[in-house]
């Protein structure tokens, strides 16, 4: 294996996960999405992540827990952590200072952790 190619979420609601990634993180819906997945676009229309319906049964289950997807991102880190407070997304801890550059950690609604990378 040489590198990851695709990643895709298994969430509760999807609806409610399509409407966090996109009215509140600003990911663009890809034309590859269907009834059963939302495909996000980000950074210059690449298409990265997926969400979708369960695959099996997770009722009781713990979601988000042990998975972390890494988006890097043109902005300034400052500007996107003042946009998510405004919009009320659920942000853990402060800006990190990294060997990789700045990140800032956001959980979503079934508690996955999204870090956004400003690099170096």
């Amino acid at each position: 294996m040489r590198k990851l190619d695709f990643a895709s979420l298994q969430v509760r609601d999807l609806e409610v996960s399509k409407a966090f990634y996109t009215t509140k993180l600003g990911f663009e819906l890809s034309e590859m999405s269907n009834q059963y997945a939302c495909v996000f676009k980000f950074n210059k229309g690449e298409a990265s992540f997926a969400i979708r319906t369960p695959i099996g049964n997770i009722d009781g289950k713990e979601l988000g827990i042990g998975a972390s997807l890494w988006f890097a991102i043109d902005e300034k880190i400052e500007q996107l952590q003042s946009q998510l407070t405004e919009k009320g997304v659920t942000i853990l801890g402060t800006i990190n200072h990294t060997p990789f550059g700045k990140t800032l950690i956001v959980k979503d609604p079934d508690g996955y952790v999204i870090t956004f990378l400003e690099t170096v």
